[in-house]
């Protein structure tokens, strides 16, 4: 069985597909008792060899509300999460470029260990070294509050998963000079956050951004305090109480979930996917400020960062309360999110035959998640950063989830026998994703080698704000100027 030997002792894996995997290997002391709503601390070294073979448990959390879509996984839940799952060759004394994975799930559900993510098929075709990452979720890593940490818990932990990376992975055979950091959903925003972070910004050199949601509005830590009191209002804690620090750390698990939960359906809005969770800024700052930021941070790295066409349709369609919309709610949005009279009709116009949840739904994926991920990506190309942009537009013929948030992640991985359940996939044809799974993993893993996700089969183009080249991922692949249409649906 492989063995890796690191500074803080020993780890014995096992082989997974022909590469060596690594489970359950601990970034920072379990984040309990006097730890538990604590800055993350360092791991202690331990004797002997310690069994990496079996994986731990995930942050806990709620089903997704995106599980009609994507499937559901069941597996233990526990506090003491932070943890990394590891995929080698082999844990040699090679250099090999490391991938570290950070799931999404709205801050709130996920795990890098899901086998959703399993990284044997990327470290064996690629050779490369894929982490992925648990970190702490919901109330437990993002909770606001004066009494708590400045920084949010689990861009921490983010952080110092990175730093022990830096420390450890050569004993895996990984380079600790090319790390990519690679994210979707709100592992992407993460992304953005460490890429303004001059603490986590030298320990990661390239970076890779799926259907980042940019367009939902940044929280300021003075707005994320009151939904952080409510929280724990709906927990059966007084936020203003003077024993506070102590009440958190005794409050059981599930109050918090609960609570959560409740919170979330409070301030839900129709046809809005804003979770109760997010990275926060210290002040307020304008999506433009936003991004500005973000591409001041990647100076020097190289970008890969794409959306699919139609993210929303995976929250509408699992929504039942949005099959038939309400006419005069649905009207209300086109005229905020649209700002123009007409903005209904061009909708209807683009994808005729379509119903009004599907004319809704391209509309909020275009300003929560098409057009703000293709203006970071002019905002990086501005700041001179090496930028490829990508646009997933492949779904199974007639699927009511069409193109949607998720729908990439088993072609990243080349993981479909993972998602047995997943909607989103139904009806597909085999051959089709096969092969367009194939030219996926190439790219992802040849820019972690070279910074350049271009292939014989992808050729990928520069992005910049002239010519706007996207790589439109179908079962035929072309190159496309703006497909989002940026500049010509505005």
């Amino acid at each position: 069985m492989p063995v890796a030997n690191t500074a803080l002792g020993a780890l014995q894996g096992l082989t997974d597909q022909g590469v060596a995997a690594f489970r359950a290997v601990p970034y920072a002391q379990p984040p309990v008792g006097a730890l538990r709503f604590a800055e993350p601390v360092a791991p202690m070294p331990w004797a002997g060899t310690r069994d990496a073979t079996r994986h731990g448990p995930i942050a806990p959390q709620t089903p997704s509300r995106l599980a009609p879509a994507m499937g559901d996984y069941r597996v233990p839940m526990g506090e003491d999460c932070l943890t990394l799952s590891i995929w080698t060759p082999a844990p040699d004394a090679a250099k090999r470029p490391v991938l570290v994975w950070l799931h999404g799930g709205a801050w709130v559900s996920g795990a890098g260990s899901l086998a959703w993510y399993d990284g044997a098929r990327l470290a064996r075709e690629g050779g490369m070294v894929v982490v992925g990452v648990n970190y702490r979720l919901g109330a437990l890593g993002w909770l606001k509050h004066p009494a708590l940490p400045a920084d949010d818990l689990g861009m921490l932990d983010q952080l110092e998963a990175l730093r022990w990376v830096a420390a450890h992975i050569g004993a895996f055979g990984g380079d600790p000079g090319c790390v990519t950091v690679m994210g979707q959903s709100a592992g992407a925003a993460n992304i953005g956050r460490l890429l303004m972070d001059p603490r986590a910004r030298p320990l990661f050199h390239r970076a890779i951004l799926q259907s980042g949601g940019f367009g939902r509005p940044p929280l300021s830590r003075a707005e994320a305090e009151p939904i952080g009191a409510e929280v724990l209002r709906a927990a059966g804690l007084d936020p203003d109480a003077a024993d506070i620090s102590h009440r958190l750390r005794e409050v059981p698990v599930d109050a918090l979930l609960a609570a959560t939960g409740k919170v979330a359906q409070a301030r839900a809005r129709f046809a809005e996917t804003n979770p109760p969770f997010m990275p926060t800024t210290p002040e307020p700052i304008t999506q433009e400020a936003l991004f500005a930021g973000i591409a001041q941070g990647a100076q020097g790295k190289q970008v890969l960062i794409g959306a699919t066409h139609d993210e929303i349709h995976a929250f509408f369609a699992s929504n039942p309360a949005m099959a038939n919309p309400d006419w005069t709610a649905s009207a209300q949005r086109f005229a905020a999110l649209g700002k123009r009279a007409d903005a209904m009709e061009r909708y209807k116009a683009r994808r005729p035959g379509g119903t009004l949840m599907d004319w809704l739904a391209d509309l909020v994926s275009d300003h929560t998640f098409l057009w703000p991920t293709m203006r970071l990506a002019s905002a990086l190309a501005d700041a001179g950063v090496a930028t490829q942009a990508f646009q997933f537009d492949w779904a199974p013929q007639g699927s009511p989830f069409r193109a949607c948030h998720c729908i990439e992640l088993p072609f990243v991985f080349g993981t479909f026998a993972a998602w047995p359940d997943a909607g989103m996939l139904k009806g597909g044809d085999a051959a089709e994703m096969d092969g367009l799974s194939a030219a996926m993993r190439a790219a992802w893993s040849v820019f972690a080698h070279t910074g350049d996700a271009s292939t014989l089969a992808l050729p990928w183009p520069r992005y910049d704000t002239a010519r706007r080249l996207t790589m439109v991922l179908d079962a035929c692949c072309e190159v496309a100027g703006d497909p989002a249409g940026l500049v010509s649906r505005h």
